[in-house]
Formats: structure tokens, C-alpha cells, sequence
């Protein structure tokens, strides 16, 4: 096992140590929320919403775009488990903001290998052979991170299954200063029709 694996581990005996009465917790959210964001390691929902386990529903990819497997969660998430009001909220300086999907697409054609950002973009940093596959993938990326919010809670509030009563707001995540900035453009897009 790795080094990481055994802290990973170590770290999950001692949180069971603890767990006690969170074994009664519901999968019903005790906020009635959900949250769509970013992967990014810098953003802790449930530290930056004051969140306890329980209280949420977190759909995390990258880029925290509402693709059609987030709809599905968010769908069971209102439908079989009770949440009333989302938030999707992206954040400052987000990867996705710094490629091209083609781009994207070109670096795994060349190598599977992990790539670096350098001055003048990405590169490869290893010789693994390549796949044409990323050429069929839609990564999602885009330029402009407050409009990228407006776009996925427009893309939310108007699917055919979300009702018109759900409230869905709009943020982004300071990376620099931990605040929740609000997209006024995404919450009103958001608000019950």
C-alpha cells in the first residue's frame, strides 16, 4: 500500500472513533439542500456553506457544470429525498477555464500521460501512448466563470423535470479569499417561474 492509502486509513479509524449518533442520520438532507460544484481541491462545501454531515446533497465534477447525470441527481434528490432549494456554485481561477476542450482532446491523442501548465500552456510530461478517444467527449470548458454559472442554472431551471418551484441560486467561490460571490444574473435566472 502506499503512504497515502495507510494516512487515508489512519485518518478514517480515528473519524469512526467519533461517529456515534451520525449512524441516524437520514439520506433525506436536513437542510433540504443540494449543492452542484467544482472538484476543485480549494473549495470545501461544507466548510464554506457551514455545513455538518446530513445537512446537504453535493454534486461535485469538474468545472461543476449541470450535465445530464447532475439533472439525474438533482431530479432524486427533490423527488425521492426532499430538497427544495439548490445551489451551483463555481469558482475563481477554475481549471476549466484554462484549456479548450479541444486542447484537451489534443494533449490525451498525444499521451495519457499527466500534463503541466507551463507559460505557454499545457504540455505532456511523460511518452504513455496516446487516445483518439477525447475527441468524443464534451469537456465542458469555457472562458468566462460568472457566465458559466448564469448558463448551468438557466440549464437547471429550464429542463422539463425540474419543477417551477424549486429555487436554484447562482455563486462563485473566491479561491483567494473563501468568500461566496453571488451571480445576480444566475439567481434571478434561478428563482421559481
Amino acid at each position: 500500500m502506499s503512504q497515502v492509502v495507510d494516512e487515508v486509513l489512519a485518518a478514517n479509524v480515528q473519524y469512526a472513533q467519533g461517529f456515534g449518533k451520525k449512524s441516524s442520520l437520514k439520506s433525506t438532507p436536513i437542510r433540504h439542500i443540494a449543492i452542484l460544484t467544482c472538484m476543485d481541491a480549494r473549495l470545501d462545501p461544507a466548510k464554506c456553506a457551514g455545513l455538518s454531515e446530513g445537512d446537504a446533497h453535493v454534486i461535485r465534477n469538474a468545472g461543476g457544470r449541470a450535465t445530464d447525470d447532475v439533472i439525474r441527481s438533482l431530479v432524486i434528490s427533490y423527488k425521492l429525498l426532499g430538497t427544495k432549494e439548490w445551489f451551483v456554485i463555481h469558482h475563481t481561477d477554475c481549471g476549466m477555464c484554462s484549456i479548450t476542450g479541444d486542447a484537451l482532446s489534443d494533449l490525451l491523442n498525444e499521451s495519457l500521460s499527466p500534463a503541466e501548465i507551463t507559460p505557454n500552456g499545457y504540455r505532456n510530461t511523460g511518452s504513455d501512448p496516446g487516445s483518439a478517444e477525447g475527441y468524443y467527449i464534451d469537456w465542458l470548458t469555457f472562458k468566462d466563470e460568472s457566465q458559466c454559472v448564469v448558463d448551468d442554472v438557466t440549464r437547471i431551471r429550464h429542463h422539463p423535470l425540474v419543477p417551477h418551484y424549486i429555487t436554484i441560486y447562482g455563486y462563485l467561490y473566491d479561491v483567494k479569499t473563501g468568500r461566496l460571490l453571488e451571480v445576480p444574473a444566475a439567481s434571478e435566472a434561478g428563482h421559481p417561474l
